[in-house]
């Protein structure tokens, strides 16, 4: 689909002169085109270092970043040892993990000094948790006293939570100034972030007590004092929240940027929209890839990486499928006088493992977004995924028993499996929600364990209740 992008007419063009319309390209609205990566590879491959660095030398650095991800490993490797002198720090901070690691390994303890002194705290601190203890300190020595305090601190919070997720960089004012002692600092003073959305106001412990939008402040009048246009209602974040909460908080009240307060109260940091989206975005993908026991390093990761971090899930399948057969086992005598048992008992454990993946899939999402409660609609959900799961089974139930019976001959054996079906898909849509609860009140990730357990489930007891109906009705 292009986009139209049309020039504003200005004072003194001719009424009938036609306005100028560019249409752009979907693909060439972000990232490398094909083009300049076919064109990078080229210079790569003659060494034309000059040419290499004009050509990225107009990218925004998340693009940069996308660049280097696209490229093969050998390229890549050359393409940063060319062009390390030149590469934005923030380029680094946009990498995908696996490969930031990689960038950063290359670089020596003083280079990571520099780069991290020109990031903001909440990015440099994002790459300093991931390097070996002897390195972060070695980074930490080189860093300029006044930000090695920041980056330490920082350091000391949890993992993934509002603290590690939180920049330093903020605009506090005081509470008894105007709008135009505002202005005049916001002019003078030269510690200020390079972008920032809100005014914290703050009293004489440093504790926040309100906020203004940037934008309110400048419409109002020099006179007016900050305390009359404040935002009293401050969702104030604790510094050792979890990331998540802080992301739920920023969707719930959409925010752009959340104060971030320490034991005391005080006034530490801020977190700001586009870090959330970062973090939307990978607790998504962290879920849906957990779901299916896949690391968010695979893509990137080699080989023999990628096949370590998959073997766990395999593992798991593997005694899952050993548990199977152990319930198939049972029912020997049954398969060996009707053969065609075991040409359709997979469909039974197949379509209630599908639906099941289905069911688990929705109420993990529910459990991220909150969008569940205990108190009030946690019986609704099961309510309706049991009705949902009857109604599907019923549908299926129908095709695949007639379909049974008609292919072979044999009415009882079309019930058997339409039974066997009805049975297990009802089953998929009660654990599909029970199970990832289950783990959420205990305190598990429903997102890890939840498609293990209900796979397993579902294979043997749509086995056992297609083997177990024939068994009663058939022999």
């Amino acid at each position: 689909m292009a986009s139209p992008e049309a020039r504003t007419p200005q004072p003194g063009d001719d009424a009938d002169r036609t306005t100028v319309v560019e249409t752009v390209d979907e693909e060439e609205l972000y990232g490398p085109s094909e083009e300049l990566l076919e064109n990078i590879n080229a210079a790569l491959s003659a060494s034309d270092i000059p040419l290499v660095e004009a050509l990225i030398e107009p990218l925004h650095p998340a693009d940069v970043a996308d660049l280097i991800e696209h490229l093969e490993p050998d390229q890549r490797k050359l393409f940063l040892d060319i062009t390390r002198h030149a590469l934005e720090p923030e380029t680094i901070s946009h990498l995908d993990e696996s490969l930031r690691d990689e960038v950063v390994d290359q670089m020596a303890p003083s280079e990571l000094a520099e780069m991290v002194s020109e990031l903001d705290t909440d990015d440099a601190v994002d790459i300093l948790e991931d390097l070996d203890e002897d390195t972060k300190q070695q980074v930490l020595d080189a860093v300029p006293v006044e930000d090695r305090a920041f980056l330490e601190q920082g350091l000391t919070f949890p993992e993934d939570s509002a603290g590690r997720l939180m920049q330093r960089e903020l605009v506090s004012i005081a509470s008894h100034w105007t709008v135009g002692e505002t202005v005049d600092y916001l002019r003078t003073a030269e510690d200020l972030p390079d972008d920032f959305y809100d005014l914290f106001v703050v009293d004489p412990a440093h504790k926040p007590i309100g906020s203004i939008p940037l934008s309110r402040a400048m419409r109002s009048e020099r006179a007016t004092k900050l305390t009359e246009i404040m935002d009293e209602e401050l969702r104030l974040v604790p510094a050792d929240t979890d990331q998540e909460a802080v992301a739920y908080l920023f969707r719930q009240y959409g925010l752009v940027s959340a104060p971030v307060v320490d034991s005391d109260g005080r006034l530490i940091g801020v977190v700001t929209v586009d870090d959330v989206v970062r973090v939307i975005d990978e607790e998504a993908e962290e879920d849906l890839l957990n779901i299916v026991g896949v690391s968010d390093t695979d893509f990137h990761a080699p080989a023999y990486k990628t096949a370590f971090l998959r073997v766990r899930w395999l593992v798991v399948t593997l005694i899952n499928t050993l548990v199977a057969s152990f319930v198939i086992s049972r029912f020997e005598d049954t398969i060996g006088h009707y053969p065609a048992l075991a040409v359709l008992m997979p469909i039974t454990a197949a379509m209630g493992g599908n639906a099941g993946v289905q069911v688990i899939t929705v109420t993990v999402r529910a459990l991220a977004t909150k969008e569940i409660t205990p108190s009030s609609n946690v019986m609704r959900l099961i309510g309706k995924e049991l009705a949902v799961g009857f109604m599907n089974a019923i549908v299926f139930a129908v095709i695949l028993g007639t379909l049974g019976g008609l292919w072979f001959g044999h009415l009882g054996l079309g019930v058997v499996l339409g039974g066997a079906m009805i049975f297990n898909m009802v089953w998929a849509g009660f654990a599909g929600t029970v199970i990832p609860l289950a783990m959420d009140k205990l305190g598990f990730d429903p997102a890890t364990g939840a498609g293990p357990f209900l796979t397993t489930t579902t294979d043997c007891l749509g086995f056992f209740a297609f083997l177990g109906l024939a068994t009663l009705f058939l022999t």
